[in-house]
């Protein structure tokens, strides 16, 4: 039960970020769209690598690497602004 909840809320944090970013309201670069996908598709891969689904932790540990490097860039950009 535990685990269905954590997948869920994974899910929903994937498609928000998604929903947000087609109706223009959050871009790639936007940080709170990258830390959407980042927690999402971490908890997802949990759950998956829980599970033992090699595919889903393949797409979702991908999916959460990916994430990374944009948060870097915004951090990195806002302390140079400093």
């Amino acid at each position: 039960m535990l685990f269905q909840l954590v997948s869920l809320v994974g899910a929903a944090m994937i498609l928000v970020a998604y929903a947000a970013n087609q109706q223009n309201r959050l871009g790639r670069e936007h940080v709170s769209y990258n830390l959407l996908n980042l927690v999402g598709s971490a908890l997802l891969a949990w759950v998956a690598v829980i599970d033992h689904r090699v595919g889903f932790i393949v797409l979702e540990g991908s999916w959460a690497l990916l994430s990374i490097q944009p948060l870097i860039a915004a951090y990195r950009l806002r302390a140079a602004k400093r």
